[in-house]
């Protein structure tokens, strides 16, 4: 994704709910099921589809969504690239988030149109 599309979500970077994880770690499986999603506190995390990496994600940026959003297994793995602190937000928090912040439907419904135009300009290349 380009670095002017980036959507920043900085609600998380107090979260009590933070993982770490080292450079190599597998955070999810493409194809495992999803019950949360991650916001990026520091470090980077690679999204890969099968062995090749489609996006790189930094701080304040969130991924994992999309199987809050339709209980669909997830689309693609994530990788740890550095090692990195993540936020983890659960369904229900999500919902919470959605429902109270819509501040925060709104971010999530960016994010969620940016990458599908970023998928839609990959496929026409």
């Amino acid at each position: 994704m380009s670095q002017e599309n980036r959507i920043k979500i900085s609600l998380f970077r107090h979260s009590s709910n933070l993982r770490a994880f080292n450079k190599g770690d597998v955070i999810f499986k493409e194809g495992d099921p999803g019950d949360e999603m991650f916001v990026v506190i520091k470090g980077v995390v690679d999204l890969r589809v099968g062995k090749k990496t489609v996006m790189t994600l930094e701080a304040d940026e969130v991924f994992g969504e999309m199987a809050l959003v339709d209980h669909q297994p997830r689309s693609a793995s994530a990788v740890a690239a550095t090692d990195c602190e993540l936020a983890a937000v659960d369904g229900k928090n999500f919902l919470f988030l959605v429902g109270q912040a819509p501040n925060f439907a709104l971010q999530m419904m960016q994010v969620l149109a940016s990458r599908l135009r970023q998928t839609n300009t990959l496929h026409q290349d």
